[in-house]
């Protein structure tokens, strides 16, 4: 019988036990951090075994992706991503390790290398289901699309870097598929709800932060905005720092684009309700001495305090539940503006700029809704010149339809006249 004829990198051993086992050694090139020569050793039981591996090896080192074993966990690759990140700012870091969280705390130990797409399949389920625990031991609530398609899509980001560095061979949630977003219909306040906010917000400390919400600033415009940025000699309202949460913390950037600043005019109702929110403030102040904060904040509490972004959401929900009104939350204020100042015709592109969206088609795809009066107008429209046999057209039934054009202020001010004729406060 002809001896079976090895190849060099495999070599035929007898254990203690007398079991035959086949020793895989074979180079796989230098390490690309240490330059040193790099070697894989591997036993099997079959040598049809060995020689597959052998194959596969010297495949992926001639094809220069060959990925050695290592001791790395899905914990330690999750880490090194996120100290890679360089110039990001605090808000989208947070982001990532809240989208992270679910990965590294379920697997964190695994060795990377071992992390497959079913893994992934698994964690996206369970999220979807909820019941999974928090590191504190919170138990999350199920999911949405939008949230999932996130974690999905930074663990992608995080495996494709472990592939760049050689960690690990395949971005296995790559090809992980994501989920359907449902639409969800866009919640706002019609113009006689605005009232009974405006009409809440009055009679309240913090009222005059609402009549910027529903002016449309978003809620961290709110939160970051200073006394200094408001001119009442011109009238105008500068847009300039943003102060969100990140990680639980209130985290202070100026805007992220260029439309994102901005200055806004003031109309005559809005400037006299921060006017008088003003002098209360300093009422405040007088009171405290030298106990007060800084100052200069519009959105504070009685001790100068700045409000944390959260609080603002807490605040208004508390307002709206007091008063009775129907719920949003705050910054489906802000789209209550948008789609106020839509439905009165004014320019797509005016609106824009008034929300500081860097894009006309981003607000042209939020606000491509109606409310419901607006509907009711559209019918009667349709009605005269459809199916109408006694209306002509032309008449009342077109007209009532004419957009007018008006600032976003101005719709405010529309609300406030609806509610009360009684003038704001003047000057001290």
């Amino acid at each position: 019988m002809t001896r079976q004829q090895l190849p060099p990198q495999i070599k035929k051993i007898t254990l203690a036990d007398k079991s035959i086992r086949y020793q895989l050694i074979t180079d796989v090139g230098a390490d690309p951090d240490t330059g040193k020569r790099r070697q894989v050793r591997r036993r099997f039981e079959r040598l049809e075994d060995a020689k597959n591996a052998l194959t596969e090896i010297s495949g992926k080192v001639a094809r220069n992706d060959f990925v050695p074993r290592r001791a790395f966990t899905v914990e330690d690759l999750c880490a090194d991503w996120l100290t890679s990140l360089h110039g990001l700012r605090a808000t989208t870091i947070a982001g990532y390790e809240y989208d992270l969280a679910p990965l590294r705390e379920i697997h964190g130990a695994l060795p990377a290398q071992r992390l497959t797409r079913r893994h992934i399949d698994d964690l996206v389920t369970d999220l979807s289901a909820g019941g999974t625990k928090t590191a504190k031991g919170h138990v999350r609530k199920p999911w949405a699309a939008r949230s999932l398609n996130r974690t999905i899509d930074t663990a992608a980001m995080v495996l494709e870097y472990g592939v760049e560095r050689r960690l690990i061979g395949s971005n296995v949630a790559e090809k992980v598929k994501r989920l359907s977003k449902p639409r969800k219909e866009m919640s706002t306040y019609i113009p006689d709800e605005v009232a009974k906010v405006l009409k809440a917000a009055d009679a309240d400390r913090d009222g005059h932060l609402w009549y910027l919400a529903l002016s449309g600033l978003r809620r961290g415009e709110i939160a970051g905005l200073r006394w200094s940025d408001i001119d009442q000699s011109e009238k105008t309202l500068t847009i300039r720092i943003s102060r969100v949460a990140a990680a639980g913390k209130a985290v202070e950037n100026a805007p992220k684009t260029n439309a994102s600043s901005r200055i806004l005019p003031l109309d005559d109702g809005l400037a006299a309700v921060l006017r008088a929110a003003r002098r209360r403030q300093a009422e405040e102040r007088l009171a405290l001495g030298a106990a007060y904060g800084v100052g200069d904040y519009v959105a504070c509490d009685e001790a100068g305090r700045p409000y944390h972004p959260d609080t603002l959401s807490k605040r208004w929900s508390n307002l709206i539940h007091g008063a009775g009104i129907r719920h949003i939350n705050l910054h489906s204020a802000r789209h209550t503006c948008g789609t106020t100042l839509h439905l009165r015709g004014v320019p797509l592109s005016v609106v824009a700029a008034w929300l500081g969206h860097a894009d006309a088609s981003v607000t042209a795809r939020i606000y491509a809704h109606s409310q419901p009066d607006a509907l009711k107008a559209a019918s009667v429209t349709l009605g005269a010149v459809v199916t109408s046999t006694v209306t002509p057209i032309g008449t009342a039934a077109e007209t009532n339809w004419a957009p007018t054009t008006c600032s976003a202020a101005q719709s405010l001010s529309t609300g406030r006249a609806r509610r009360d004729s009684n003038p704001q406060p003047s000057d001290p």
